[in-house]
């Protein structure tokens, strides 16, 4: 059971910046978000999904425009704001920093 619960606040903790990631290579579509992740290996459903988008949103990360389209309602593309672009620089940043002191301690473990 604990290893469940780390395993899932990993996924959280790491979710919000795959989010950021996906958006930051152009304007997309919660669909095509969710068909990026599962490709990482990231299950997302759309349950989860759309809240995060909000709250990215309310917190001025995310702009979007709503788009025709030709097999049904009106589709929300969502895209970087400015500030969504400096904070997924810091992330970036923050990013390399765990990712190194991960492999460094994993290789500590291994090198003994």
């Amino acid at each position: 059971m604990i290893i469940e619960n780390t395993q899932t606040q990993m996924r959280k903790g790491i979710l919000e910046y795959c989010i950021l990631s996906i958006i930051a290579k152009g304007e997309i579509y919660a669909s095509d978000i969710i068909a990026e992740l599962r490709k990482a290996q990231l299950l997302v459903v759309e349950g989860t999904l759309y809240p995060l988008l909000t709250r990215l949103k309310n917190n001025g990360l995310l702009t979007y425009t709503w788009v025709e389209s030709t097999s049904g309602p009106p589709r929300k593309y969502y895209l970087l704001s400015e500030e969504g672009k400096l904070v997924l620089e810091q992330l970036d940043k923050t990013w390399q920093e765990l990712a190194f002191a991960v492999q460094t301690s994993i290789d500590a473990r291994n090198n003994n």
